[in-house]
């Protein structure tokens, strides 16, 4: 009887930790088929891949640097996040992935990103790289005719995707979220491998 009691409080602590556990503010993708890796530049001219950033927490946006509105407001609530995180947020890489090779050159990328937030990441590669990786994220993304050639806007998808420091695919926040949730979602990611 004595053993019988001692499985039921075992069950009974593992049920009430599991339930005790904070939930995430941005939706849980964790297993996920899809977005598993990149193959970019950064804004330096460095090859990079999700594995160059293991140990870290990395968010992942898709825009571009003449968008309007929701790449800078995104950008803005990212670098919120990770400046309320103080020390933790050095263990966090933004990364910033654009849709507009054509225009959005490494030196504007350079220029652009790290005004948010000095370690921020800036990452293009040509139209095929782009087109890929976008297909790989899942990320819509369609050019709208502006009144010359080079004035065209993107209609694109604005969510981010959020990995834990192991590299795996975990969150994804729609747009307009908050810094604040955003840093709690990290906060979360950084204390599980802690």
């Amino acid at each position: 009887m004595g053993r019988w009691i001692r499985v039921v409080a075992l069950a009974a602590l593992t049920l009430i930790g599991a339930c005790a556990r904070e939930p995430f503010s941005g939706t849980d993708i964790g297993g996920a088929d899809y977005g598993r890796d990149f193959q970019l530049a950064d804004h330096n001219g460095k090859a990079r891949s999700l594995a160059d950033f293991r140990g870290k927490a990395v968010v992942l946006f898709f825009g571009y640097t003449r968008c309007p509105d929701v790449c800078p407001t995104t950008m803005a609530e990212a670098a919120l996040a990770v400046k309320s995180l103080g020390q933790d947020g050095e263990r966090v890489q933004v990364l910033f992935v654009t849709l507009d090779p054509e225009r959005d050159t490494p030196q504007l990328l350079a220029r652009y990103v790290p005004a948010f937030h000095p370690g921020f990441l800036g990452l293009y590669g040509d139209r095929a790289a782009t087109e890929n990786v976008a297909r790989d994220f899942k990320v819509f993304y369609q050019r709208q005719p502006g009144k010359t050639a080079d004035a065209y806007a993107l209609d694109h998808s604005a969510g981010t995707f959020v990995f834990d420091p192991s590299g795996k695919l975990r969150l994804y926040f729609g747009y307009g979220k908050g810094g604040d949730r955003l840093a709690h979602d990290l906060k979360l990611l950084l204390s599980e491998s802690s």
